[in-house]
């Protein structure tokens, strides 16, 4: 048995994503970073999760365990599981554990279809976390934190509150409840609710009912000992109508267990002096050259003009509207139509209305406009590091991450001062410049003109104050956004929570 040590915590994260196993957005990201990063400070730490067909395929060293057990879906149906053990790639000591169970798990995505979402999910992730339950007391650690994320975990702290029969490995542990995005939230109709293998009477007001509907992450917010979000803003933005989604209400309930923890980056993944990905690299005092050759090579990539004045505009990410892109496309519009002098590139697939826009604009302003719907993760890279100008005017944006590589790859965003968004970048005025802390532009109406104000701004600057863009660039590449300050919050967070959870037993 390892001995442990006197001021290690055990925590267990629970997720439906984590880098390299699975992902659709960045909560794939966090579970595959953040586990690592806290153990680097001394803990210990394991991720349960499904095993989709994307962590079958993903040739990471899973392996199969002795593990096996069934769960009572229903008094007629009795689904078994096995559990499978790997770890991450970029953290040996960090064990992942996958709930193996092909009818509900080993489909084409995580979800849905582009047809919509799975019909089954209620029943699908009721199961998974009834099995991810059953797992942890299989493990045999003693688990201080159970670290909960989205709506697909949401009714775990109702579940392991209401278990009578909890192994001595969770006597005493405190639930955590990670929001990535408040809009996705588990909403299903009453009669789901019997999969949860939960007493009707946790379906109230006070847990699981909304609307006499039932809402997965409205249970974990209710439940849950202490509830984060990926960035201070957000955790104030949701608890207002405008962002809350309807929840507002049960979120300003609880907010006095509500923190905000902006993400990180993995920087050395996402590094301009180390990244493999580029033609050229660079650091904070070698931006201007290979930030040049970048641009050259994506020029030559997609047939732009070959320009090394030219301000190239990048874009990466879902085209839904949540990212602005009733915005975007007006701008882009203008640029294109009017022969302003800029080029844009944009990567990302989602809408279909958009892609078909995006297609027509491409065949009209070929030496203008690159475009590439779909995914490509080098293409990311290099559009972060060959962009003067990176936008970003999302609606809402719970934390974000592309401004984040921005900002480390000497590219300037301009944002929505929204979610985390405004916490991350710092805008360009009187005040910033004076104290050196601006990153970036700030939208100033969210409209068509308010983006392309911004933008306007920021070729002022770059074509008129060249010292001034330079400085923008330094001191953005020169920051800071490692996970080791997340972690360490979060670190701060769960020593706190326990402190409070064993204060409380003290005096029942």
């Amino acid at each position: 048995m390892r001995e442990r040590r006197e001021t290690e915590v055990n925590i267990v994260y629970l997720t439906t994503e984590a880098v390299p196993f699975a992902k659709t957005g960045g909560l794939a990201d966090v579970c595959g970073t953040l586990p690592s990063r806290v153990a680097g400070l001394g803990h210990r730490t394991a991720i349960v999760m499904p095993a989709f067909r994307s962590v079958h395929q993903s040739h990471a060293g899973v392996e199969p365990t002795d593990i096996s057990f069934a769960i009572p879906m229903s008094p007629r149906k009795l689904v078994g599981c096995r559990l499978l053990r790997g770890r991450l790639p970029s953290a040996q000591d960090v064990p992942v554990w996958f709930i193996d169970q092909p009818q509900y798990f080993d489909r084409e995505s995580l979800y849905g279809t582009a047809t919509g979402d799975y019909p089954d999910n209620a029943e699908r992730f009721s199961f998974f976390c009834r099995a991810a339950i059953q797992a942890i007391q299989r493990i045999g650690w003693n688990f201080d934190i159970v670290h909960c994320n989205d709506w697909q975990t949401g009714p775990i702290p109702s579940m392991l509150a209401a278990d009578q029969n909890l192994s001595p490995a969770l006597k005493n542990h405190a639930t955590f409840m990670t929001i990535h995005n408040l809009a996705y939230q588990g909403n299903f109709p009453k009669s789901e609710f019997e999969w949860t293998g939960l007493d009707w009477q946790h379906f109230n007001q006070d847990e699981f009912e909304f609307y006499d509907r039932v809402n997965f992450l409205k249970a974990g917010i209710a439940t849950a000992d202490t509830i984060t979000t990926v960035s201070p803003r957000y955790s104030e933005e949701i608890r207002t109508k405008e962002h809350g989604c309807g929840l507002e209400a049960v979120l300003e309930n609880v907010s006095d267990r509500i923190s905000g923890i902006t993400n990180g980056i993995d920087q050395s993944v996402w590094n301009p002096k180390t990244d493999t990905k580029l033609a050229a690299n660079y650091d904070a005092k070698s931006w201007q050259q290979g930030k040049l050759a970048n641009k050259r090579a994506l020029q030559q990539q997609f047939a732009l003009e070959q320009s090394d004045e030219v301000p190239m505009i990048g874009l990466v990410g879902r085209l839904a509207e949540q990212k602005g892109w009733d915005l975007i496309l007006p701008v882009l519009r203008w640029h294109l139509g009017e022969n302003r002098p800029t080029q844009w590139i944009v990567l990302g697939s989602g809408d279909a209305q958009f892609e078909h826009e995006l297609r027509a604009l491409k065949e009209e302003h070929p030496d203008r406009f690159a475009l590439h719907i779909g995914f490509s993760d080098m293409l990311a890279h290099r559009i972060e590091a060959g962009s003067d100008i990176f936008v970003m005017p999302s609606h809402y944006e719970p934390c974000g991450l592309n401004q984040l590589y921005s900002i480390r790859y000497g590219t300037i965003p301009v944002v929505t001062p929204t979610g985390g968004l405004a916490d991350t970048v710092v805008d360009h005025n009187e005040i910033s410049v004076a104290d050196e802390t601006a990153t970036g532009f700030h939208l100033h109406t969210i409209s068509p003109q308010g983006l392309d104000d911004a933008i306007g701004r920021a070729l002022h600057l770059r074509y008129h104050h060249p010292q001034q863009w330079a400085k923008l660039i330094e001191t953005g590449m020169t920051q800071d956004w490692s996970w080791k300050k997340s972690a360490m919050e979060y670190e701060s967070l769960y020593a706190k929570t326990l402190a409070l959870k064993s204060a409380a037993k003290r005096t029942e």
